[in-house]
């Protein structure tokens, strides 16, 4: 399977008066979370929350700004949630994927709302 680009909404839902941004990013499974650019969280005015140390597929670690909340949507889903910021694009990680209730669909190498539940996205707690 070859990479999949997603075109996905971003937005700080603190700052109404601040425009979203529309981006394509990297889906990625092998991720736990959303990974934004430093100028999208600038754009944004994201707040630093925390410092998190990440470790990229290179094995190195990082010492990096974890801010939010931040909006994401997709199709008819969204989702807050925090953002890891680093690197020169948008990586869309599984915990957000699962929060919005969206799937790889390997025919159609292409991120795809749930097909058991395409009006509202589902989730189990219990």
């Amino acid at each position: 399977m070859g990479l999949i680009i997603a075109k996905i909404e971003l937005s700080n839902p603190r700052e109404k008066n601040i425009k979203p941004i529309s981006t394509n990013s990297l889906v990625d499974t092998g991720s736990l979370h959303l990974c934004i650019p430093e100028h999208i969280a600038i754009q944004l005015q994201l707040e630093e929350l925390y410092k998190r140390e990440v470790t990229t597929a290179d094995g190195k670690r990082h010492l990096v700004p974890y801010m939010g909340p931040i909006t994401i949507k997709f199709e008819n889903r969204g989702c807050f949630t925090g953002a890891l910021v680093f690197g020169d694009e948008v990586l869309l990680g599984a915990v957000p994927m699962e929060d919005m209730d969206v799937l790889i669909s390997p025919a159609k190498q292409a991120l795809i709302v749930n097909p058991d539940s395409p009006n509202i996205a589902m989730s189990v707690a219990k």
